[in-house]
């Protein structure tokens, strides 16, 4: 038996955008740490005989804290042999993918990374939006809107003096302060576009500008998980409407735990 932790990403959401090669590692693992943003349905490539274990987040409370992930990642390699981590979209955006491994080497585990479909580009592309849309933008920022002691990141502040289109992550808890810096610049008319749930039946979006994407959340009822999407291509994406349907009837179970 050999102790290997892979640390899989498991897209955004829809179970069909994930690699062939995550589903193999999910086939081959021995123990599944998988958070909440993981559909269920890819738990179903799991052997009978693998361990699923759930270390996500519920409305703000975890279930296992970042030190007790870590260990238990060396706690099931060193017992049972091949971990896989399942994390949602890609796990080194934001996903702390890269401490888990860098950990579980100092204890000469093997480790394996399998890349996922992030969903700050995969939710704008599923709404018709073309981040880098030729003659509109030529580059785009991710930016994660709340940093890890709980502030807004100040990277926006400097994203909104950009032509760039801005994908925002985490930031719905920051919305209002987000609205504050674009309109400082000037940006009122800016085109935003907000996405619940993006890859899933479960989708909720408000399109606006930055003067009144506030009150179209409300009214929309959009939380969390959400993207955040600011830019002009927002205005000239694409209708994909049609796909819609095909993706409710692949999604209809889903519903991330913390939405």
């Amino acid at each position: 038996m050999t102790a290997k932790l892979t640390v899989v990403g498991a897209g955004p959401g829809d179970p069909d955008l994930i690699t062939l090669k995550a589903i193999k590692a999910i086939k081959a693992a021995d123990v599944i740490l998988y958070d909440a943003l993981v559909n269920p349905k890819l738990l179903e490539y799991a052997s009978q005989e693998a361990e699923l274990i759930f270390v996500g987040k519920r409305k703000g409370c975890y279930s296992y804290q970042q030190d007790q992930i870590n260990e238990l990642i060396v706690e099931r390699a060193i017992q049972r042999g091949h971990v896989v981590r399942l994390k949602g979209g890609d796990p080194f955006i934001f996903g702390r993918g890269a401490e888990e491994l860098a950990y579980a080497k100092d204890y000469a585990i093997e480790v394996a990374m399998v890349p996922g479909i992030s969903s700050s580009v995969a939710v704008p592309a599923y709404h018709g939006i073309s981040l880098t849309k030729r003659n509109v933008s030529e580059s785009f920022w991710v930016i994660t809107g709340t940093t890890k002691s709980h502030e807004i990141s100040k990277d926006i502040a400097i994203a909104s003096k950009s032509s760039a289109t801005v994908v925002i992550l985490m930031g719905m808890g920051k919305l209002s302060e987000i609205v504050s810096i674009f309109s400082l610049e000037g940006r009122a008319e800016t085109p935003v576009a907000i996405i619940q749930n993006g890859t899933i039946s479960h989708r909720k979006e408000a399109i606006g500008t930055i003067g009144t994407i506030e009150a179209l959340v409300k009214e929309k009822e959009l939380s969390s998980p959400a993207i955040i999407i600011i830019g002009d291509v927002v205005k000239s994406r694409v209708d994909l409407s049609n796909m819609y349907e095909k993706a409710n009837n692949a999604n209809k179970t889903f519903q991330p735990i913390f939405a």
